[in-house]
């Protein structure tokens, strides 16, 4: 009798490409790409299922589970398509959006300093319905029924069906935005409804509005996507979650907005995972792509978290991994400012038609044109499978230099340096920006374009060593194998801690814990199975912001109490600074507590390998390549690379989804666990 092999497979689609690594119930890992395909991912992501079964040999029915991470959500955002949404809120705040927040993001010495960004609905599609709450939740007015109605039906004959609903204090008491909901099911059925008791249940009201509106934004896009998922491929779905976790198709149906940042989560996730066998327990993690570059802090083994994010222009108050983005991607176009300058990104060549290497039309030089033209990337990709032009990326650059002024091999030398750099200031504001010596971490780079300037980080930025795992290329699919079902909770009580009762945090973790454990029920996990992390937020009183510390399991008395506190006053002293310890003149304020339910899944298990015996030469050929001057380079294949193996640049280790150029000066050693460890 033949056993039914049980496999789980993470796909992750990027702009270029979609990712796609199975793991069999044995620990065997099958790795490959595909093409995406912008104008429906879900054809790439069905390709990719086919594409991975068909190497392990495997059949559809094997698929134990699907995890996926999407751009989405974040591409409708990006590309700013959120038309035919409407908002309902309360009387007499229908103003809300235009008030908004104060912005400087160029500074007092410019011609102006207070920005607001663009309304995300236009000032007609703004319904106000009577009925007020207090903060508390109290009810100063009723719900009115009659108003509601006509705003329902407004929005009906408009043909919006897109709805997005914020009450003033619904985070006290949802019970007049639920009402609202049942009267837009009565008069409006076809409508797309999100609700902020349920898509953000904390206070400040302009933060709430926008991220619901964005929730109800991408909410058909998300739905129709998941629906062509399932029609392509019969297996059960997770969806990686900005927070570092995955929920069911289901669940995320339900909160698109949870999935913003899916994809960039996936990655440093699995950079986490991967460098923590190698005792590397806070490092830098470089993403790169086709695209765009995401940058993110791991310390201790976790992805930094915060809920100040945006994507585009749209501010989205959620849990999501600390991660900052930049256009400087493979696909990103060097050209020529105005005022004469050498430029690269943000904007990108994409995927279609792509870098003038491909062959495909591209007519714009970037960074993998440049790549391609010092041989510091073969001649083709993914192991043959995508030839490259480089006599047409060596057209265009000729082109470009020549009204630069510059012979070829410094234009394109050129273009490296500026995308070096651009990753690079990506890099400081994840981490001196946010209180952190760069210096004191390592660069775990991977992406398809990730590990190609890893050596010039290392010197632009003074860090100790960049770390190559295997297979980087199809890390972030890998890391949606290592997370687990998480979703968040959160309820706003502002209360300063010397009134704290500890009643209060008693029912209140207990209501979102029962929360928590309804969602994980949903997910199909038993009560042994179930875990809850319980944080808050706290400030000093007067403070607009507040700073998020983990909250200790065991009954919420006193002590936990005195410990939150001690906690908040040791984070904002490493976070800025300086606290206010001890000091009775600054008392701190509790603002929001949170729960987080999970899930645990079975992760991937790495096994170390013993160094290398009898073997093929890794040495695989010679090339001409151009570092500070054009010279006869080894190329070295990773795979066939052993645990102590050492190799000294200059020289170039390929593999199928990525290429290291090792510069001169620069070591590369295969640490046991397959990763190349690279020290200047």
């Amino acid at each position: 009798m033949v056993m039914a092999r049980r496999l789980r497979i993470g796909i992750d689609t990027g702009g270029t490409f979609t990712d796609v690594v199975a793991l069999d119930e044995d620990g065997g890992l099958t790795t490959t790409k595909t093409p995406s395909t912008p104008a429906d991912p879900a054809e790439g992501f069905a390709d990719g299922v086919a594409k991975v079964l068909g190497l392990a040999g495997a059949e559809p029915g094997d698929v134990a589970a699907l995890s996926h991470g999407t751009t989405v959500a974040t591409n409708r955002l990006l590309e700013d398509r959120v038309d035919d949404l409407g908002f309902i809120t309360t009387e007499g705040f229908e103003s809300v959006l235009e008030i908004a927040r104060q912005s400087v993001p160029d500074g007092y010495g410019n011609s102006y300093f207070w920005v607001k960004p663009p309304r995300i609905v236009p000032v007609h599609r703004v319904r106000a319905v009577g009925g007020r709450l207090d903060h508390t939740g109290a009810e100063l007015r009723p719900f009115d029924e009659e108003s509601a109605a006509r705003a329902a039906r407004w929005f009906r004959d408009q043909g919006v069906l897109a709805i997005g609903v914020c009450f003033l204090h619904s985070y006290a008491d949802p019970s007049h935005e639920l009402a609202m909901r049942e009267v837009l099911r009565r008069e409006h059925p076809d409508a797309v409804v999100s609700l902020s008791c349920e898509v953000l249940r904390e206070y400040r009201e302009y933060e709430r509005s926008v991220t619901t509106l964005v929730d109800a934004a991408v909410k058909p896009a998300m739905n129709g996507y998941l629906a062509r998922i399932a029609e392509r491929v019969a297996s059960r779905l997770l969806v990686m979650k900005s927070n570092g976790g995955v929920l069911s198709a289901e669940e995320v149906a339900r909160q698109p907005i949870t999935t913003v940042l899916s994809g960039p989560a996936a990655g440093a996730l699995g950079a986490a995972f991967v460098v923590s066998y190698s005792g590397h327990g806070s490092v830098v993690t470089l993403d790169g792509g086709g695209t765009s570059t995401d940058v993110a802090v791991v310390l201790d083994g976790e992805p930094t978290l915060t809920t100040e994010g945006a994507v585009g222009r749209h501010p989205v108050k959620i849990p999501m991994i600390d991660i900052v983005t930049v256009g400087a991607g493979g696909g990103s176009v060097a050209w020529r400012s105005p005022e004469g300058a050498l430029k690269v990104g943000p904007r990108s060549a994409g995927a279609d038609p792509g870098p003038r290497c491909y062959g495909r039309g591209g007519h714009e030089v970037t960074v993998t044109d440049a790549h391609a033209v010092l041989g510091r990337i073969p001649p083709h990709l993914l192991g043959g499978e995508v030839p490259l032009d480089v006599d047409a990326a060596r057209a265009g650059l000729g082109a470009l230099a020549e009204d630069l002024g510059l012979s070829v091999e410094r234009a394109a030398a050129g273009i490296l340096e500026i995308s070096a750099w651009n990753q690079a200031n990506a890099i400081r504001q994840i981490t001196v920006k946010r209180g952190l010596d760069v210096r004191d971490y390592p660069l775990v780079a991977f992406g398809g374009s990730g590990p190609l300037l890893a050596c010039r980080l290392l010197d632009v930025l003074g860090l100790p060593a960049a770390v190559i795992p295997e297979n980087p290329g199809n890390l972030s699919a890998f890391g949606l194998l290592t997370v687990d079902v998480k979703n968040d909770h959160v309820r706003t009580r502002v209360v300063r801690d010397a009134e704290l009762d500890p009643a209060l945090l008693d029912e209140v973790y207990a209501d979102l814990e029962a929360e928590a454990a309804d969602a994980l029920a949903r997910e199909g996990f038993p009560d042994d199975r179930r875990r809850f992390a319980r944080s808050a937020d706290l400030r000093y009183y007067g403070q607009a912001f507040e700073v998020r510390v983990a909250a200790p399991a065991g009954p919420p008395d006193e002590a936990l109490r005195t410990e939150v506190v001690r906690r908040f006053h040791d984070a904002h002293e490493a976070q800025y600074g300086y606290c206010y310890r001890d000091d009775p003149r600054h008392p701190v304020e509790w603002v929001n507590l949170r729960v987080s339910g999970i899930g645990p899944i079975e992760r991937p298990r790495l096994a170390e390998r013993p160094p290398g015996g009898e073997r093929p030469r890794a040495r695989i050929g010679m090339r001409t390549v151009y570092f500070d001057a054009w010279e006869e380079t080894a190329v070295f294949g990773r795979d066939q690379l052993a645990p102590g193996d050492t190799i000294k640049g200059p020289a170039v280790i390929e593999e199928f989804g990525s290429t290291l150029p090792l510069h001169p000066g620069f070591t590369a050693r295969l640490d046991g666990y397959g990763n190349l460890v690279v020290t200047r």
